[in-house]
């Protein structure tokens, strides 16, 4: 399970239940964690102080930073201090930090063997991506089909989105691709192989598909999409074929008062009612 910010009553409640946990750090807070003691804090009152009740799999250290964002000189700062109070406790085996990025951050995705970092994206994303390749930890990267798909209609099928296509749409030399999730993620990992770093693994940290509120958005589209893609993973992607591909599906809830785009109050598996908007039992 992932969630956003240290919020206690969720971590009480995940006391003794086994799920394995993604912490974020709100990316208001990045700023303040780069002091060291202030990371060594937070990382007391909110990991150290519910370990090992609760497990923690990964913090993720602010989410879809853009280059040009004002916080983007923290993010490093703040993961590199958040590990070495972790690694104070001797839990860096146990728990990773990494930063959750867009797929914006590519300059190419396409074919996805050319997939590489932008020019502009390189000095913030290439020295983050050194310190995963350190300490061994995952990059975290939200992946989403849909807004590829209603970006660029004209060239991206819907099927090709949904994991429903026949055949082969995309050929990358001896690589084929019948899906865009498959294409988005394996771009990423051709842009970590050029970035020095072919052995740090990607974790997708959100994907998903909106019921409402905008072009393909409909609850027959959400539920082929997660149905499909839930079914899809433990086969890994043309590059990493047989791969397991960790994924978190965003969201549990749909969110009334989330926007701009009416699309965005549409991403939960669950209705504010409680109620699953989908059958995704096999």
């Amino acid at each position: 399970m992932r969630i956003y910010d240290p919020n206690e009553p969720t971590l009480q409640a995940l006391r003794g239940s086994n799920i394995e946990l993604m912490l974020g750090v709100p990316n208001g807070d990045l700023q303040a964690l780069s002091d060291p003691s202030a990371a060594s804090s937070w990382v007391q009152n909110n990991i150290l102080a519910f370990t090992p009740d609760v497990k923690f799999r990964y913090v993720a250290v602010g989410n879809e930073i853009s280059p040009s964002d004002e916080a983007a000189s923290f993010v490093l700062p703040a993961m590199q201090n958040i590990y070495n109070a972790i690694a104070s406790a001797n839990l860096q085996a146990q728990i990773k930090v990494s930063t959750a990025i867009q797929t914006s951050l590519l300059g190419n995705s396409y074919p996805p063997s050319a997939g590489s970092f932008a020019d502009n994206a390189n000095s913030y994303i290439g020295p983050i991506v050194q310190f995963l390749k350190q300490t061994g930890a995952p990059l975290l990267a939200n992946i989403y089909p849909y807004f590829s798909y209603i970006g660029d209609t004209k060239d991206i099928r819907l099927d090709y989105a949904l994991f429903t296509s026949q055949g082969t749409p995309v050929q990358d030399g001896s690589l084929g691709y019948q899906n865009l999730f498959d294409a988005s993620l394996d771009a990423l990992y051709s842009a970590l192989e050029k970035a020095g770093a072919p052995d740090v693994e990607v974790v997708v940290s959100e994907t998903g598909w909106p019921s409402e509120g905008g072009d393909a958005a409909t609850v027959d589209n959400a539920n082929t999409y997660y149905k499909n893609m839930i079914n899809h993973v433990s086969a890994g992607t043309p590059k990493r074929p047989g791969k397991v591909i960790e994924t978190y599906l965003f969201a549990m809830f749909d969110e009334n008062q989330k926007g701009p785009a009416e699309t965005e109050r549409h991403f939960g598996l669950f209705s504010p009612n409680k109620q699953p908007k989908y059958k995704l039992d096999n």
